[in-house]
């Protein structure tokens, strides 16, 4: 009898023992695969925190200022200066020249490097002298005759106006224009077409940069652009160093014109 009870108190110790062995097994299992799969999330997550900190270092050395930092740029005198394709399209309010032909409606934006100079001699000066031009004789009809002449030097004006607007020309017509403007905003007043002036080539680069990199937003692919924006950024950074050597207050003070951070020129350039 003593026997047979020692036997099943043994058999249930076993069975339980067995029993507690197989609960923690299969807890230690889960638990296991837990940790494994929050290991798993947490080397994505940090592959994806990686991707976004080497981005935005990317784009700190492209762009020249800090992620959130865009009104460094738009202050710029470089931002102000140049027309974007937005820009072209919204302005849309012309700008009125009152002759003794009549009004003549300018476009905001004229394309191919027309200047104020061009402008005056173009819609002030050439209308009257042609309406004069066509009257060359003296009669009773005179009076008649410079009147409609001075109508259809308004109309050819207007009409010749429309056809130099800035919204006409193609990407090539409004980089050329920007061109024009960066090289007549930083050049010495002694000579304003200085294309070869430190302050001019950053400038130039600085739009080339820019374009380019809205362009890989768009197509991330496109690796031999990409090669070619690292190629513009060092060549950017070099030509500001250099005057920098050359003259500390004037990198100093092209620096906020164009929009760039110290930091993004002289460190490390991860693009």
């Amino acid at each position: 009898m003593l026997k047979s009870c020692l036997i099943n108190v043994s058999q249930s110790v076993a069975s339980s023992s067995r029993s507690s062995l197989h609960t923690s097994a299969v807890l230690n299992a889960r638990l296991s695969s837990k940790q494994a799969r929050h290991e798993k999330v947490s080397k994505v997550q940090a592959r994806i925190n990686h991707k976004h900190a080497f981005d935005a270092q990317r784009e700190y050395a492209v762009l020249g200022h800090r992620p959130g930092q865009d009104h460094k740029w738009q202050n710029s005198a470089l931002a102000k200066a140049v027309i974007t394709q937005d820009a072209l399209y919204s302005d849309s309010v012309p700008e009125i020249i009152h002759s003794p032909e009549g009004d003549i409606e300018l476009p905001p934006h004229l394309s191919f490097g027309i200047n104020e100079r061009s402008k005056e001699l173009l819609f002030k000066v050439l209308p009257p002298l042609s309406a004069q031009e066509g009257v060359t004789k003296f009669s009773e009809n005179v009076v008649s005759e410079m009147q409609e002449a001075m109508e259809n030097e308004k109309a050819k004006a207007n009409m010749f106006a429309k056809v130099i607007d800035l919204r006409n020309a193609n990407a090539k017509g409004l980089a050329f224009e920007n061109r024009r403007r960066c090289i007549n905003l930083f050049s010495p007043p002694g000579n304003p077409f200085d294309t070869g002036r430190p302050e001019v080539q950053a400038a130039l680069l600085t739009i080339q940069i820019r374009g380019l990199w809205k362009h890989l937003l768009a197509f991330r692919k496109d690796i031999d652009n990409r090669r070619g924006l690292r190629q513009l950024v060092h060549k950017r950074a070099k030509i500001l160093k250099y005057l920098r050597k050359l003259d500390r207050d004037r990198y100093e003070a092209i620096l906020p014109q164009l929009g760039l951070d110290a930091a993004s020129i002289e460190g490390e350039l991860v693009v």
